[in-house]
């Protein structure tokens, strides 16, 4: 990944590409890997790279993930992220990712995913459950 990365509102990246961190340009490769209609957590894409962990991975979709499938990678209890629930939401729906549906007394009602059907285990074509990430897999 030597490309400048540019966001959804098309804002690029202004840092040169050989000043992308070393350990974010792991973790946008590993956002990249993620099929449609699937998702990895902030804490199995850590355990995938071993090492850093949830807010770390957070840190760095947060600044450089704006061209990465930033959707397919999220809370580990389901929750869409906040100030993006609707982008998310019709990229969810876009690709068929498994949702539950949000109670009647769920602010807004936004749905969260479902975590059980739509988690990627890190196995290229596989089906992820309830299970996450396989450590010795991908490697």
């Amino acid at each position: 990944m030597s490309e400048h990365r540019t966001g959804d509102d098309g804002a690029r990246d202004e840092r040169a590409p050989d000043e992308l961190p070393e350990y974010a340009e792991r973790v946008l490769d590993v956002a990249d890997l993620i099929p449609p209609g699937r998702v990895m957590t902030y804490g199995d894409i850590a355990e995938w790279l071993g090492e850093g962990g949830p807010r770390q991975v957070g840190r760095v979709m947060a600044l450089y993930g704006g061209a990465a499938p930033w959707w397919r990678v999220v809370r580990s209890d389901g929750a869409l992220l906040p100030g993006h629930e609707l982008r998310a939401l019709d990229h969810y729906r876009e690709e068929s990712t498994p949702l539950r549906e949000a109670s009647r007394s769920a602010g807004g009602h936004i749905p969260r995913l479902d975590m059980k059907r739509a988690r990627w285990d890190g196995v290229t074509g596989g089906h992820g459950g309830a299970g996450g990430v396989d450590g010795g897999t991908h490697t």
